[in-house]
Parts: structure tokens; sequence; C-alpha cells
């Protein structure tokens, strides 16, 4: 492959990883500044807990739908479509929800926003996955994922530093700057657009439903990325309710915990594509970071230790396990056939990320009677049993020929 072929190559994932940037920006600002933006429009007390928790899942129910409409438009209409409606969705919300006032107006654009966002990773991934040869096709989604979480550290550092509606507009402003690049440069998939040509049904939800193996496949899929979102929404979302119960010497706010979490993520993500295609083997690096996660998360959960140092590191730790992420959606990618990947590749994250509401659901539920770190423990053990299963059943998929179709 000459220099400018790689070139050439190399500008959808860039566009694509830009993309990303945004998403995990967007979802990690609003653990920075939930306590903030929900004062100054007047909520206060528990409040902040539980309405918080209704901003989250809303977001997460917007990027559920999204996830699954975005991905059938990415299998119909094209992926390079659905990237530039996405971005364009998810920029005007932003800038708009630098203006709300009230709560009912900040559901309904945080709502949007999650529709607008959850076509992003997905279908990134699907356009990069089908464009790069396969030897290099874990690499381009390690970029993918790494710059998404430089996106989260961003919003760490931007949510701390502005006021809470000038980061959302400069969420907003970063998005339209996407939204360009991608209208100059982006170019649809030969991989898509040759099974065009033919007469599969394509982005068709169906062809999920109606196959009990392949339905089994996408559960089981979507439970291996459950352990990420358990962390991420819960444990570290609200890290200031959970300082206060492992009595931390001092209080801690979500913005250094989600720092320290950005970190690890972005390192871990990183390191997890690389060492996967290294070892020739998706399914070994996922292993590798579950037992890290689930030993981590038990002591953090369980030692006595009050120093908000160890804390921190040990979410940083636990980051380093999340990184997994990027092996994972590689994995969804090469699951499922080109008339419906998009679709799979596009709503399992998003899946994933809307399994936050019934979790945070139950502990909302159960976090006063049982307490916060026993009911955060519970949910966690279902949970990992979970995505222990699922992967263990789930087959290897590392050099897999993607260019297929699943028949009806």
């Amino acid at each position: 492959m000459t220099t400018n072929q790689k070139q050439s190559l190399m500008i959808p994932v860039i566009v694509a990883a830009l993309g990303y940037f945004v998403d995990l920006y967007d979802i990690v600002l609003f653990g920075v500044i939930r306590v903030a933006s929900l004062s100054d429009i007047g909520i206060a007390g528990d409040e902040l807990t539980s309405k918080g928790i209704l901003l989250l899942n809303l977001q997460m129910i917007g990027m559920l739908i999204g996830g699954v409409g975005w991905g059938i438009i990415g299998d119909k209409i094209g992926r390079r479509f659905a990237l530039i409606a996405t971005i364009t969705m998810y920029s005007l919300a932003n800038i708009a929800n630098g203006f709300v006032n009230d709560l009912t107006s900040y559901a309904i654009l945080r709502f949007i926003a999650g529709v607008g966002l959850a076509g992003e990773f997905g279908t990134g991934v699907t356009l990069v996955s089908e464009i790069l040869p396969k030897q290099y096709r874990g690499y381009g989604t390690t970029v993918i994922s790494f710059l998404g979480l430089v996106g989260a550290l961003t919003a760490s550092f931007v949510g701390s530093a502005f006021d809470w509606r000038t980061a959302y507009f400069i969420g907003g402003g970063m998005g339209l700057l996407v939204l360009i690049g991608r209208v100059i440069s982006l170019r649809e998939s030969e991989m898509f657009e040759a099974q065009k040509q033919t007469a599969h049904a394509r982005g068709d939800v169906m062809l999920i439903l109606r196959s009990k193996k392949t339905l089994l496949k996408y559960l089981a899929v979507t439970a291996i990325g459950m352990p990420i979102w358990y962390v991420s929404g819960i444990i570290v979302t609200f890290s200031p309710e959970f300082g206060k119960a492992l009595d931390l010497t001092r209080a801690i706010t979500a913005a250094e915990t989600l720092r320290w979490q950005a970190i690890g993520l972005a390192i871990g993500s990183g390191l997890s594509g690389i060492i996967s295609e290294m070892i020739k083997s998706r399914k070994k690096v996922v292993w590798g970071c579950f037992i890290l996660m689930f030993v981590l998360i038990i002591i953090l959960l369980t030692t006595s230790a009050t120093n908000p140092l160890f804390f921190m590191i040990s979410i940083f730790a636990i980051g380093l396990g999340q990184g997994y992420w990027t092996v994972f959606i590689t994995m969804a990618a090469e699951q499922f056939g080109t008339n419906i990947r998009a679709t799979v590749t596009t709503s399992v994250p998003n899946f994933v990320r809307a399994m936050v509401v019934p979790m945070t659901l139950v502990l909302n539920v159960i976090r006063n009677p049982v307490g916060l770190i026993n009911s955060t423990m519970l949910i966690g053990g279902a949970v990992f049993a979970l995505a222990f299963w699922s992967l263990y059943v789930m087959k290897e998929t590392y050099g897999r020929d993607i260019n297929f179709v699943e028949e009806g």
C-alpha cells in the first residue's frame, strides 16, 4: 500500500473519530456540570441526584432510540449520510442546551442530543471497518476510540473551567466543525455501495429478530459491553455520593473523577486495540479487562481506605480495564453481515448505554434501604455475571472476512 493510499484511508478514520470525540465530550460533560447546571435552574438537595438520574436516563433513552434509527438509516441510505445527519442534530441540540432555564426544556434537549449522538460511534466504526483492509481494522477502531476518550478528558477540563452554558456551546461548536469536515471529505464505503446493488434486504431489524441465533448473538454482544457503563453510569457519575458513603477525608467532584477515569480509558483503549492485534485475539483482551475491573471494583467499594487519592487511582485503574470498549465494538462490527452491520454496530453501544436506565432505576429504589455501596455491588454482581457468560459463548472474530450478508 502506497503512502497516498494510506493517507486517503486515514481521512475517514479521523473524521469518524472526531465525531466520537464530541460524543463522549457530551456524555461526560453532563456528569461534570450536573450539580452546577441543575442548581442554576433551581434544583436543590436530594433532587440533584434524582433529577440528575432523570436527565441521564432521558439522554440514554434518546441514544437507544437513535441507535436503532441511525443504524437502519446507515444500512438503507448510507454510512456517510447517517454520520452527517447525526452530528447536525447533536450540534444544534447542544447549542440550544446552553439556553435552558427550566427542567422540562433541559430534559427535552438532553433527549434530542442523545438521539443525535447515537449514530456517531457505531456508524463511524462500521464505515472504517469496511474501508480499511482487515489487517488494519483494529488499528482504525482504536484511533476512533482513543480520540473519543480524549473528548471525555476534554470535557472534564472544560466543564470545570467554564460556566456550564459555555461548556454546552463549546460542544455544539465542535460538532459543527466536524460536520463541515464530513461534508467536505467523507466518502461512502465501497463495500456498502456494492451491497446496494444486490437484492438482499438492508437495515431490516427483522433479520435479527426472526433468527434465534442472530438475536442471541446480538444480546450477548450487548451484555459484554454492560460493565463499562455500569462503572461510568453509576460509580463515576455519582462519585460525589460515593465519596461520602466511603467516608473519604474530603469531598470529591465528578469532574476530577471523570478526569482520572478518562485518562485510564484513553490509555486502556489504545492498549486494548494494539494488544488485540499483537496477540490476534479479541476475546483474550476482553477477558483480561473483565477480571481487572471486577477485582478493582470490589477493592474500591469494600476497602476501609479513606484517602481520596486511593479512590482516584482505583478509578484510573478501572478505566484502564474499561478500555476494552475499542475491542468490544470491533467484535460487534465483525459479528454481523454488511446488510445489517450499521444497524447492529450503531444500536449495540447505545443499548449498552441505555442499560444505565434500569441500573440507575434499581439503584434509586434500593439505595436507601440497602445502602449505596451494597446496592451498587448487587447490581455489579448481576452485570458481570451476565457479561462473563456472554463472552464465554461468543466466537472469536479476529481476522474474519466481513464481506458477507445476513440471510433472513
